[in-house]
């Protein structure tokens, strides 16, 4: 990315989970494409994910602040990178200059050629074998991973590979596509092994394959009842909300959660939320002052 994550939250580099999760909320929720539809939000969108994907994540933040833009790359090694790093100053680690018979069990004189033929598959034998698996991973915005997606993954021949993400993947989901983890010298290609990673959702979040949403009401809209409109996976729905609703009641849409090939569906959470005004106009404030008498204290009957 252009910028480091850091700048892209806005947030220092010192800063904690708190500071970095209300730095996502609120660039999430102000650059949201279905708040700001075009190209250019939901491009900083994406890049608002990404970054927080990286700072939420101690392991990749640590790596971020110790290789920087290098450890977000695929396929990146730590190990390899510091080896690398060690022989760029000299080849010396912690304990000095690097012995390469150390390194390949030293004592002796080693044979290169059997031990690179070993690794990399040499002799007729070996040749006739499945290549190895090949590991890599993905990422994908919280609605695709609903309702599933393709994307376009490039070997490092160039060639692109087009892959399809199921509906129903979850963060950490594996898949497993055959044949795409071909080697030379081997007769039969390998698979590739597909971690998913999915960017979180400003407003939805999931449990297993239900999802949850906190939906504003206004004192009006809990108090007479109304009918507001929910988004879902499959769209738009109305729901009923009954009078005298409180906040944190929960309402329960069904089959409106995620639904994967094979399993039953899951449902979608409603959690009511009241807002209070926040006008400081004269009309509110005599609205709340003749509130003031007419509704009982809620705690009257609390004791311990």
């Amino acid at each position: 990315m252009a910028q480091s994550p850091y700048e892209v939250l806005g947030v220092p580099r010192n800063a904690d989970e708190d500071t970095i999760r209300k730095a996502f909320r609120k660039l999430a929720a102000k650059y949201h494409p279905d708040k700001n539809p075009g190209k250019d939000s939901e491009a900083k969108f994406k890049e608002i994910n990404s970054a927080n994907e990286v700072l939420s994540d101690k392991d990749k933040r640590a790596l971020f602040d110790e290789f920087g833009e290098d450890s977000l790359r695929q396929g990146f090694d730590p190990e390899r990178a510091r080896m690398m790093r060690n022989f760029g100053r000299g080849g010396r680690g912690a304990g000095g200059p690097a012995n390469f018979q150390d390194m390949f069990g030293g004592g002796g004189s080693a044979d290169f050629g059997d031990m690179f033929g070993d690794v990399f598959g040499g002799g007729t034998r070996r040749r006739a074998r499945k290549a190895p698996d090949i590991e890599a991973s993905v990422r994908i915005e919280f609605v695709s991973s609903v309702r599933g997606t393709t994307v376009e993954l490039r070997r490092e021949s160039g060639e692109v590979v087009t892959v399809r993400i199921p509906a129903g993947v979850d963060e950490g989901s594996k898949l497993r596509i055959p044949g795409q983890a071909s080697a030379p010298g081997f007769s039969q290609p390998g698979d590739l092994l597909l971690t998913v990673h999915v960017n979180p959702h400003p407003f939805f979040r999931r449990e297993g394959d239900d999802l949850h949403l906190d939906l504003p009401l206004t004192l009006i809209e809990a108090y007479e009842g109304a009918k507001v409109r929910v988004p879902t996976p499959e769209g738009e729905v109305t729901l009923k909300v009954p009078p005298k609703t409180q906040s944190g009641q929960l309402s329960r849409l069904r089959g409106k959660g995620v639904q994967r090939k094979g399993k039953p569906g899951g449902d979608l959470y409603v959690k009511f939320l009241v807002h209070i005004p926040t006008s400081e106009e004269e009309e509110v404030k005599k609205a709340m002052e003749a509130l003031r008498n007419a509704v009982p204290n809620p705690r009257s009957e609390i004791v311990f």
